[in-house]
């Protein structure tokens, strides 16, 4: 456990999406994390942006809990049907 996540890399990019206003608005046009990474690459496959958190942390890193990011996903970006 980090910090109330599974692991670092979990906690790390929950920790960006949530507090970077940049990426948090990114986040808020995709319906899951996986529609977010490819936004990414979308928005910024003409400039030298790495694919990773300021940290250094892949946004495609084999240790992120999807599951977990994904059940962040739905609590944070969920859209509440009238």
């Amino acid at each position: 456990m980090y910090n109330g996540y599974a692991n670092y890399q979990t906690w790390n990019v929950c920790l960006w999406i949530s507090n970077d206003e940049m990426l948090y608005g990114l986040a808020q046009r995709c319906e899951s994390y996986e529609r977010f990474k490819i936004f990414l690459r979308e928005v910024f496959e003409h400039h030298p942006v790495r694919f990773e958190t300021p940290d250094g942390v892949a946004w495609n890193d084999s240790g992120i809990e999807l599951a977990e990011v994904e059940k962040y996903w739905e609590e944070s970006f969920s859209q509440v049907e009238a």
